[in-house]
């Protein structure tokens, strides 16, 4: 199990049911676009928010990302943290055919693959309270590079970014704006520039 002391943040129940097999932690259930006319259960996120953090972790389709969107905007962005599951398709055993993209969502990836997810975000630790090797960039990559790379500002700005998280296996919905925070939880800069020098090359 893996121990984490932000409150989860997933769209259903069935989200819940699969992370719970795998994190020791308070899991909270958007119901889908129903915490859009919640007030309620807004009020609790923002109060977990300031006493124990959030971690968004919502699937990676359009809908979940209206829905990262809508309380990225409704909570202080320094108690926030994103979790991304990567683009997989298929369908869910409990469904009769795929979603609309065709992507699975958090309970139709593999358990493994969630860790990774999770300690990826660097918010987890094992039970043994030892911390992952997860650090935060000690000099973070900034919209500059992005413009530098032609990442952010051009003409195919889009593709080479589209490009980019194919072959990071992030999330395609992931925009200019959005990219570069996941980009600083998951690289260093040195790292990142490295990553992206060796990709040119091939």
């Amino acid at each position: 199990m893996i121990r984490i002391k932000e409150a989860i943040i997933v769209e259903g129940k069935y989200d819940k049911i699969k992370l719970s097999s795998l994190v020791d932690g308070l899991i909270i259930e958007t119901g889908g676009f129903r915490i859009f006319k919640d007030p309620e259960k807004m009020a609790l996120l923002r109060r977990l928010a300031a006493t124990r953090g959030l971690l968004i972790l919502t699937d990676s389709d359009g809908a979940g990302f209206v829905i990262r969107r809508y309380l990225s905007g409704s909570i202080p962005a320094g108690q926030i943290r994103h979790a991304y599951i990567p683009d997989r398709y298929g369908k869910e055993k409990r469904k009769e055919k795929p979603g609309k993209e065709g992507k699975l969502g958090v309970e139709g990836i593999d358990a493994e693959e969630l860790r990774q997810v999770l300690r990826r975000a660097g918010v987890c630790c094992e039970e043994s309270g030892e911390p992952d090797n997860v650090t935060a960039p000690s000099e973070p990559i900034t919209r500059a590079d992005l413009f530098t790379l032609g990442l952010s500002g051009g003409q195919e700005s889009a593709k080479k970014r589209q490009e980019l998280l194919k072959a990071l296996d992030l999330p395609e919905h992931l925009t200019a704006k959005t990219i570069l925070p996941v980009l600083n939880t998951l690289y260093t800069r040195k790292e990142f520039l490295t990553l992206w020098e060796n990709l040119q090359k091939s």
